[in-house]
């Protein structure tokens, strides 16, 4: 059975084992196991699915992509060299399985003060935009980093349902929205791709 709080029904390996009980999981492994959660789980009817993954394009990310018709994968990255990095990885594994990117999200686009409102890259600046661009897909967000999203995130309550973060908040409606006009572009996408590893 899925996990519901606060109107999101949400399935999680964490919730398999305590709270110190590492995930020490080989590929095939996590494979299956993200297999049988999206197989197994009671899921009600979903307006939509979202799938959070690790970064890189191992076994997890096939598996996905064999299995599941995907609407579309977007791609999370901060403005530092090493995340643009994976990034760009993410973006070539998925097309060559045929998945289509529906945008880049930068996160912790900058570092807003928390006594003076002030805003300072301290990750670098404009990476998001710049592998958009690289790729010709679109910029679906600059999310700050900023501490209210860390406080309701610890307190368990979606910032977007936190009254004094309509300010911060915005910037996830609008992503939200962003995302949903990018699903809707893609239109339906009815065939699996057909992956082939070579050894080299």
């Amino acid at each position: 059975m899925p996990v519901v709080a606060r109107g999101l029904v949400t399935m999680s390996m964490s919730y398999l084992g305590s709270e110190r009980t590492p995930a020490i999981w080989r590929g095939p492994m996590a494979s299956g196991a993200l297999q049988q959660m999206l197989t197994q789980t009671k899921w009600p009817p979903l307006d939509i699915l979202i799938i959070d993954m690790p970064p890189g394009t191992g076994d997890i990310q096939l598996t996905l992509a064999q299995r599941v018709r995907l609407d579309g994968a977007v791609i999370v990255t901060t403005p530092q060299d090493l995340s643009l990095l994976d990034a760009r990885k993410g973006i070539e594994m998925f097309r060559k399985v045929e998945v289509p990117i529906l945008g880049i999200v930068e996160n912790m686009s900058t570092h807003v003060c928390s006594k003076c409102g002030h805003e300072e890259p301290l990750f670098g600046e404009q990476g998001g935009q710049m592998i958009a661009e690289e790729y010709g897909v679109s910029l679906l967000a600059e999310l700050p980093l900023e501490i209210g999203v860390r406080v309701s995130s610890d307190q368990g309550i979606p910032l977007v349902q936190i009254e004094t973060s309509e300010a911060l908040s915005t910037y996830y409606h609008a992503l939200a929205s962003a995302v949903q006009t990018a699903m809707s572009a893609q239109g339906d996408a009815t065939e699996f791709p057909t992956i082939e590893i070579v050894d080299d």
